[in-house]
């Protein structure tokens, strides 16, 4: 240890004690907290000296899986700044939320080095683990930093320079962190202002290009307060789903946002948040803000402060293109697995993934909202599997009641406990041995019982109650939750080496109201027992289900669906057979008579409006005679009114995005649309 190392550990000593000597210079305050974190909070040692860690290639291979989506779309944004910093000694790192660098651009000549100082591929970062560090304490922050040589607080790191920055998905969740490091530089902090503002903008480039590519089915809106930058650089990002309401935002959109509703960072519930709410202008007004009008006319007033940006909005992928482009791609998917999905393009990629781990020995790990379907997933992994002649266990960790929950998954002698009984009992861990145990609901495991489960995943035994040896279990664990895990992980709710081992892989089902395949659905809820569907439904029915949310998912369209069966009358299901609630805001009849019209002499005009900014259709209009009811129905109507878009829209209670969307399911494309196609 050397004198600036001594000098560093009685510096940070002095300032996260209560002793602490006012002739100390103080770092500054994100430095100062984080300081205290490690001691108070971690328990660190500032004069431990602790080598780098790096993982071994079998878990780093895991978090890099977890992330590779991500990464494959942040990896051009790391070349690109590499390419700008490498002749000044950086190296570029990308880690995941957990502080593990997942890719790495460094010089092949100092690998050695770099690779001591933990500057490469698999080094663990996490604040809690090495200390205040850039990709730690921007983690814990949320905030880009710089931490310069003697902020570090292990006095292994105060020859490094780190400039980190957090990356956030769509959602506000933040999933990854952006750095670049040195193992020398100058001793002034503010030589590395340049490099925090490079980390900065290649941190918003490389959120920016993930939201365009997980977005690129929704309506997005890109938003600036300059109107020659909106469509070249756009500073807020947000995505509408067809009824207008918000399902992403970027980092920038989020806090312009937060701060125009007045509210705290996190306190204000973006998603789910109508358009309409949030800016002077309708829904149904989105085409003035194509591309194709200068951008200084596309001017767009906030509601509360008036404030004024500009706008740029691109619609949605054409659905035809996006299933033709799925279909060429697709491989041919395990049966049980491809039973699940209609068609619904997003589904059908995570069921394509699955394929491949159906009977790989890492653990899976399903997400999605209560009811989308994690134990059909399940279920269907097990029956794909080599496993499908073992058991397949599901234990709903959240249904079981807690003092019960130790001896229903791990087993108990007789008389082992007050209650137990004088016969012993096999856990359900052992009732899984050779097959599949699904652990549903897994977040809500009490605390005490996740090391008792990590022990059962490492070692390969489970130790019942009162039992002096443990029993060898072969089994693979599925386990499923509602909840963010690692968010659960943050806060101490759960276990993180347990989260690591369960988590070697994730599956994300989407919620019920983002699948394209609901049609064939209830095709196949209505099916009994593979018979032909038992009921019918009207036009109106059709599209009640097509407007309502779902926020049950699955769950509550099959019970809509077994409701309305069996109240309905001849096996014909109207509108008054179905749950209240269901499609609440549509029409009684869902479409209104096709003697329906407009006021004379406004449809030819606002038809052609519509035509001008509504996004191109897949096809020319089918003949007739070949639609469904339903298409021939909606025929009728923009027949009827002359292919006003707006007022058929009107008529039948749905927004115009979502009547865009219902004519290129049916190919119907407005005569204005033909003729400019010719």
């Amino acid at each position: 240890m050397d004198l600036r190392q001594r000098e560093h550990i009685d510096t940070v000593v002095q300032l996260t004690t209560r002793a602490s000597a006012p002739m100390v210079r103080a770092p500054e305050t994100i430095i100062q907290n984080s300081w205290r974190r490690c001691v108070h909070q971690y328990g660190l040692d500032p004069a431990r000296m602790q080598e780098a860690r790096i993982l071994p290639q079998t878990r780093l291979r895991e978090h890099q899986q977890r992330i590779d989506d991500f990464a494959q779309i942040a990896r051009h944004g790391l070349q690109t700044l590499y390419s700008q910093v490498a002749g000044m000694g950086y190296v570029v790192l990308l880690t995941d939320a957990q502080g593990v660098t997942v890719d790495y651009l460094g010089d092949a000549n100092a690998d050695a080095r770099l690779r001591h100082a933990g500057l490469y591929l698999g080094a663990q970062w996490s604040e809690s683990g090495a200390g205040t560090c850039a990709v730690g304490t921007a983690l814990a922050t949320g905030q880009a930093l710089t931490v310069h040589q003697a902020d570090h607080f292990d006095a292994t790191h105060i020859p490094l320079t780190c400039t980190a920055a957090p990356l956030f998905d769509s959602h506000g969740s933040l999933c990854a962190i952006l750095d670049i490091s040195a193992l020398t530089s100058p001793q002034a902090k503010d030589s590395q202002g340049l490099a925090l503002q490079m980390v900065r903008i290649y941190a918003s480039r490389i959120e920016n290009a993930s939201f365009v590519r997980s977005h690129r089915e929704d309506w997005i809106l890109k938003l600036n307060a300059a109107p020659e930058f909106v469509d070249v650089n756009p500073e807020y990002l947000l995505a509408l789903d067809a009824s207008g309401r918000i399902v992403g935002h970027n980092r920038r959109a989020q806090q312009m946002l937060e701060a125009e509703l007045g509210v705290a960072p996190g306190g204000a519930p973006l998603l789910g948040m109508p358009f309409e709410s949030l800016f002077e202008a309708r829904l149904d007004e989105l085409g003035r803000f194509m591309h194709s009008r200068p951008s200084e006319q596309r001017a767009l007033a906030l509601a509360r402060t008036g404030a004024r940006l500009y706008l740029s909005v691109m619609p949605p992928a054409l659905r035809w293109q996006r299933a033709r482009d799925t279909t060429e791609r697709a491989t041919p998917l395990q049966a049980p697995l491809a039973a699940l999905c209609g068609g619904d393009a997003a589904l059908q990629q995570q069921l394509l993934r699955a394929a491949k781990l159906v009977d790989s020995p890492i653990n899976l790990l399903i997400n999605g909202e209560t009811g989308s379907g994690k134990e059909y997933l399940a279920k269907a992994l097990h029956r794909a599997s080599a496993r499908r002649d073992g058991p397949f266990v599901a234990v709903n960790c959240a249904a079981i009641p807690e003092s019960l929950i130790e001896s229903e998954l791990f087993g108990h002698l007789a008389n082992s406990f007050s209650g137990a009984g004088s016969r012993p009992k096999r856990g359900l861990i052992q009732e899984a041995d050779g097959g599949t145990l699904f652990l549903d609901e897994i977040g809500d495991m009490p605390r005490e019982l996740q090391s008792r489960l990590l022990r059962v995943l490492a070692e390969g035994e489970v130790l019942a109650i009162g039992a002096a040896r443990p029993v060898p279990v072969n089994l693979r664990v599925i386990s499923a939750t509602h909840h963010p895990l690692d968010q659960l992980v943050s806060s101490g709710r759960f276990r993180e080496d347990l989260y690591y081992r369960l988590n070697g892989a994730r599956l994300m089902l989407p919620p019920l109201r983002e699948r394209t395949d609901l049609d064939w659905l209830i095709g196949k809820m209505l099916d009994a027992g593979g018979k032909p569907a038992t009921a019918s439904l009207s036009p109106a029915v059709r599209a009640r289900l097509h407007a309502h949310r779902w926020p049950g998912n699955l769950r509550e369209l099959r019970n809509a669906l077994e409701y309305a069966r069996a109240v309905c009358d001849d096996g014909h299901i109207e509108v008054e057979d179905l749950p209240e609630g269901i499609g609440e805001g549509m029409p009684q009849q869902g479409l209104l008579p096709v003697s329906a019209s407009v006021p004379p002499g406004s449809a030819a005009t606002e038809a052609a409006t519509e035509a001008a900014s509504a996004p191109a259709l897949p096809a020319p209009c089918l003949d007739p005679h070949q639609l469904p009811p339903e298409g021939m129905l909606l025929m009728q109507y923009l027949r009827a009114a002359g292919w006003n878009l707006s007022a058929v829209a009107r008529q039948i209670g749905v927004s115009r995005m979502t009547l865009y969307r219902r004519m290129a399911r049916y190919g119907i494309a407005s005569p204005n649309q033909r003729d400019a196609a010719h």
